[in-house]
Order: structure tokens, then C-alpha cells, then sequence
């Protein structure tokens, strides 16, 4: 497939908010760099044991 943009222009773009992955992309694009930032702040982070996986106790009876 072959896309060609001529007179491609933009003058402005306004983004109003992001979610956890978002890409704008405007016209063609041969290599495309992916880059990360966050704002949270790093005392808010928690590592801990994760809790214990539920279990269907009426899929596990038919077995």
C-alpha cells in the first residue's frame, strides 16, 4: 500500500487528555520512537505479595 500526503498541513492540534497508551500521528511515517513518562510520584508505587488467584468452585466440581 502507498499513501501519499501533498499538501499536508496542520496548524494546530490541541490534546485534551491522555490514556494509559495514545499515539498521534499526523502524515507518513517511516520509523516511529516510543518514549515514556510518568507522573506519578514514586512514594505512591507499592510492591507487595499479590493477592491469592479466585477460584470458580463450579468449574473445578466438574472436573
Amino acid at each position: 500500500m502507498t499513501v501519499v500526503n501533498h499538501h499536508l498541513s496542520v496548524g494546530h492540534i490541541a490534546i485534551g487528555g491522555v490514556a494509559s497508551a495514545s499515539l498521534v500521528l499526523v502524515g507518513d511515517s517511516e520509523t516511529i520512537q516510543l518514549a515514556s513518562a510518568f507522573d506519578t510520584p514514586p512514594e505512591s508505587l507499592i510492591i507487595g505479595p499479590f493477592p491469592q488467584k479466585q477460584t470458580n468452585k463450579k468449574n473445578e466440581e466438574k472436573r
